[in-house]
């Protein structure tokens, strides 16, 4: 099977990729469980993607429960390289509207528990997350929301929460007051997985709706929170094939080298169970 060098991963909304030919489904079993579904994999414009529904088909994972580790290293076993991750959103400011889509450079975690590391078991490693979003591949996808006419803004800063149930009015203004921009329950661990997969990652951020800070707040239906969803999920499969369309295979970012000088753990002091579990991973490091 050639390698499917392009992963998106599909949140609220985003289920499917209609514009995906050449259709297959991969279950795929890792070392850290089953990812949230089986993998579609196809093409798009002669390139070959894998799409991975996050919540899996139906919607029926919750944001605390998903493995996020499996997700990330099934996409790695088939040879991804880069992640383009569709996530709904709700705004923390103003100026970013309802339908707009934000491509975030930071990260603020309010999560609590999560795993979000490959890493224990008799191995350490500290990747540097300063800048968790790939910038080369962030750059990509925003002039591809230009050319396909999608109203997008570079950078900003997504509010990672633990959900399911959203903000009070104070975390909402407390969020606002620290100068973020939006805010959701998926992305980080995402993000830091993919950088310990040596994995570029951007994610797409699509605002649905005002957060509860927002004085008419109280006007917005459930009607308009799911036409807005579909709305975004038209948007950001315009915007994620043009950004196939356009496809470089050259990588110039330094994500390719995250874990060069990561793993601190002697060699010869890695147990072997753990070597082979995480082959893909650290492979081309420890043998």
């Amino acid at each position: 099977m050639e390698p499917c060098r392009i992963g998106i991963i599909g949140g609220s909304g985003l289920y499917n990729m209609s514009d995906l030919t050449d259709r297959g489904e991969l279950s795929i079993e890792t070392p850290f469980g089953l990812p949230s579904d089986n993998i579609v994999t196809g093409n798009v414009g002669g390139r070959s993607v894998a799409f991975l529904a996050r919540h899996g088909k139906g919607h029926r994972i919750l944001p605390s429960e998903l493995n996020f580790r499996a997700n990330i290293y099934a996409l790695k076993t088939l040879g991804v390289e880069r992640i383009l991750s569709a996530s709904a959103v709700g705004s923390l400011k103003e100026s970013l509207a309802p339908l707009d889509l934000v491509l975030p450079s930071q990260f603020i975690d309010r999560t609590f528990g999560r795993i979000s590391t490959f890493f224990g078991s008799g191995i350490a490693a500290h990747v540097a997350f300063a800048h968790p979003i790939c910038p080369d591949l962030q750059e990509h996808v925003y002039r591809a929301a230009q050319k396909a006419g999608v109203r997008a803004s570079m950078g900003g800063t997504y509010v990672c929460m633990e959900g399911p149930a959203f903000s009070t009015i104070a975390e909402s203004n407390l969020y606002r007051g620290w100068g973020a921009d939006v805010i959701g329950m998926t992305n980080l661990q995402e993000a830091k997985l993919a950088r310990e997969a040596e994995i570029c990652y951007v994610t797409l951020a699509l605002v649905t709706d005002y957060d509860c800070w927002h004085p008419e707040h109280e006007s917005v239906t459930v009607d308009m929170v799911v036409a807005n969803l579909v709305q975004n999920s038209r948007n950001a499969q315009a915007v994620i094939v043009q950004a196939i369309r356009d496809w470089s295979d050259m990588r110039n970012c330094t994500c390719g080298q995250a874990l060069k000088n990561a793993i601190i753990t002697d060699k010869a002091a890695i147990p072997s169970e753990t070597k082979q579990k995480l082959d893909h991973i650290i492979g081309k490091y420890v043998s």
